[in-house]
């Protein structure tokens, strides 16, 4: 498995399971032309970019690349790479007809060819092994930072202290926190700021 620092955009879910048996890095899809109007996954990609840098890696059709251009022109601050694919035409096995040009979307393509295209775009990456213990939703309500009568103002407090983006959601700041911090490391810092996980 291949670790990147840098946060992955993809399209759709399959994209993003297909790229989470290659690699170990934030994968965040934009779900098609959902990106257009979806202000958190927005925060999220200008987030990363800021932070870590973002590689852009959608389809090689019309779609995909009109996706590529919004983010881009989305992004002010931080790095881009772009990943490109090949124009492969075939179908993908779970769909009934190809797409619309006829040409493979990522989630069709080899994991060679994927894992070719990054080389291409000289992406660093380096052998290791997935994350264990990683944070979750249950942590941020332990944390009171979900499901409680002052989780909200709680969570407020965590993000502006965090610098992360205010508008996300629990499953959005979940998987943020697991790209910055350990478990141990997140309760640590939650009581640091007087969110007190409950026994």
């Amino acid at each position: 498995m291949l670790k990147l620092k840098e946060a992955v955009i993809v399209e759709g879910k399959y994209d993003k399971m297909k790229l989470s048996s290659l690699i170990d890095a934030v994968i965040i899809p934009t779900n098609g032309f959902n990106i257009f109007k979806n202000k958190e996954t927005l925060d999220i990609i200008r987030y990363f970019a800021a932070k870590t840098g973002i590689i852009i890696l959608t389809d090689s059709d019309a779609a995909g690349f009109k996706i590529r251009s919004y983010i881009k022109g989305a992004v002010k601050d931080g790095k881009i790479t772009n990943v490109y694919i090949p124009d492969i035409f075939g179908k993908e096995r779970r769909k009934v007809h190809p797409s619309k040009e006829g040409k493979l979307g990522v989630e069709g393509v080899e994991k060679e060819i994927i894992l070719e295209a990054f080389r291409k775009a000289g992406i660093a990456a380096d052998d290791t092994e997935p994350k264990n213990d990683p944070i979750t939703r249950l942590d941020l309500y332990e944390a009171g930072l979900s499901g409680g009568e002052n989780s909200s103002e709680l969570r407020r407090k965590f993000l502006a202290e965090t610098g992360l983006p205010s508008r996300l959601t629990v499953s959005g700041m979940t998987e943020i926190l697991n790209t910055l911090m350990t478990r141990q490391e997140f309760f640590e810092l939650a009581e640091k700021l007087s969110i007190r996980k409950e026994n």
